[in-house]
């Protein structure tokens, strides 16, 4: 008697989830494209803002955007100790 009274719960709760995922399911989608909207727009409205819009170089241009300094920032760890220099060894016979 036990296992079927916990057969017929396992099978309402089975149906319950699925009547209620059809309610909700688009309204919980429509939710998460609208926040992932929002995060674009947000992450290409704070890439804009910082100079407005680049200029295109010109076909053969080079641009450099890492200059020594930001090389510097990026190889420093967290806590300002550098984290080295890399050298190649030639080994000698």
């Amino acid at each position: 008697m036990q296992l079927l009274r916990t057969i017929a719960f396992i099978v309402i709760f089975y149906y319950l989830f699925r009547f209620l995922a059809r309610m909700f399911g688009p309204m919980l989608f429509r939710y998460a494209s609208k926040k992932a909207q929002e995060k674009y727009q947000e992450q290409h409205r704070n890439r804009t803002q910082g100079g407005g819009r680049r200029e295109m170089p010109q076909e053969g241009e080079v641009v450099i955007e890492n200059t020594p300094e930001n090389i510097r920032k990026q190889r420093t760890s967290k806590s300002g100790k550098k984290v080295g220099e890399y050298i190649d060894f030639e080994e000698i016979d």
